[in-house]
């Protein structure tokens, strides 16, 4: 039986634990911290625009668990907000404990707190994982899904320092390029201005914090929209977040809130004083990051490249996933490529070909595009998500995007990969 080591474990990694041990691997999923889906914890944005089509997608190939959860966590369904449409918010509270009972009823080996420092490796291949503690644990296949923010020192380097984050850095250590360990040098994203990185696009305020009417319509609504005074208008930001799908005029115009069981602010950092001039918002408070009011987390520092298969070029036994493998933006995405590279892991193991999905759906699309253009350094500085930006639209143009699961089930079903993640491979 394949050894399968996932490295990270956030939405991809938990995803390629799901379909590593489906199609009949040992799986070990091993965090730094002490929670898992990293963070995914202060996201709860699900299926607005493409990723609606990308998630039955990935349902539909065999792989529903993730998105079982997340639709059974929504506070809201069916919502639109600016420049989004059929959106679900899940409650960020309660979504990490279902998550890791499923990881444990499946009978994959959680290990929290367990901090990965470097690989052993032999000429193109890796033999082992090293600990902090220096213990060693030796695997088939190893597939890293450690993200591409933080560590502190990036935060300070190319933000605003570190700024309390919910993946507490200063507690469980830093995060560690494996790939990189393994030498493999990182690809770094780039701003507009041609700045490494880019600001994690948003906040979170203690929904307690606001005035009553706010909260009253954001249990209800799921979207509060509150315009900003004219000489606090700063379109600059919208250049610095990693999110462009939100990188709308109106979310430098407006306050835009989103009911995730906090109060998602939809902006990289706002000033706390200028925040607490606006009505309703006189007592707000941040929950993420802590200081939300000067800065926020800094990714896409460490990209590792890959194939379509979600292989790391130059290391015969390494799949990568999520924001590693590129400049994803989004939990859909990471799951998505976490479910491919899960999923390839058994059959490297085997000696069988790789799955790799075709461009006639989204998700198949979509990685092949998004590793063609972080090639050319225009497309170091583009985010690639099916929510928006130019992607979303490429999926229009393509006729890649649809909300009738019943054109995607025949679509897959003309393709043979019906229930293809679901099928123990021997």
């Amino acid at each position: 039986m394949a050894k399968i080591i996932i490295i990270g474990g956030g939405w991809a990694g938990c995803a390629a634990a799901i379909t590593a041990k489906k199609a009949g691997g040992d799986v070990h999923l091993f965090e730094r911290t002490d929670m898992l889906l990293g963070l995914g914890n202060v996201g709860g944005i699900m299926r607005n625009n493409g990723r609606y089509t990308a998630a039955e997608e990935t349902i539909l190939l065999g792989a529903p668990e993730l998105f079982e959860i997340t639709d059974r966590c929504s506070r809201h369904k069916n919502l639109d907000f600016p420049g989004h449409k059929h959106c679900s918010l899940y409650d960020v509270s309660i979504i990490e404990a279902q998550v890791r009972r499923l990881i444990e009823t499946m009978g994959i080996n959680l290990y929290l707190q367990h901090r990965v420092t470097d690989v052993i490796r032999d000429e193109d291949r890796i033999m082992a994982i090293k600990f902090l503690d220096n213990s060693v644990l030796e695997g088939d296949i190893f597939i890293e899904t450690t993200g591409s923010t933080g560590p502190m020192g990036n935060c300070r380097k190319y933000g605003n320092g570190c700024a309390m984050c919910v993946l507490r850095c200063p507690s469980f250590g830093p995060r560690v390029s494996l790939s990189q360990r393994a030498g493999i040098e990182d690809i770094l994203g780039q701003r507009v201005n041609g700045d490494p990185g880019a600001f994690s696009g948003s906040c979170k305020l203690n929904k307690g914090s606001l005035s009553k009417e706010i909260i009253d319509e954001l249990n209800e609504k799921g979207v509060v929209v509150v315009k900003i005074p004219d000489e606090d208008i700063n379109m600059g930001k919208l250049d610095i977040k990693v999110c462009q799908q939100y990188a709308l005029k109106e979310y430098a115009e407006n306050i835009v809130l989103l009911d995730t069981g906090h109060a998602k602010l939809m902006a990289p950092f706002y000033p706390l004083d200028k925040l607490r001039k606006i009505e309703g918002f006189e007592n707000a408070k941040y929950e993420d990051p802590y200081s939300g009011g000067i800065g926020n987390s800094i990714r896409y520092l460490s990209m590792a490249p890959r194939d379509n298969n979600m292989k790391v070029v130059g290391i015969q036994n390494l799949f990568c996933a999520g924001e590693k493998s590129g400049l994803f933006v989004g939990h859909t995405e990471a799951i998505v490529t976490g479910s491919l590279a899960g999923h390839n892991s058994v059959r490297a193991f085997l000696g069988i070909p790789f799955l790799q999905l075709p461009g006639s759906i989204a998700s198949g699309d979509l990685i092949a595009y998004a590793n063609e253009r972080i090639k050319v350094t225009e497309g170091l500085k583009e985010r690639f998500t099916f929510a928006g930006t130019d992607y979303f639209k490429r999926m229009k143009e393509l006729n890649l995007y649809t909300t009738d699961t019943e054109v995607i089930k025949n679509k897959l079903e003309r393709l043979n990969l019906l229930n293809i993640y679901s099928e123990k491979l021997e």
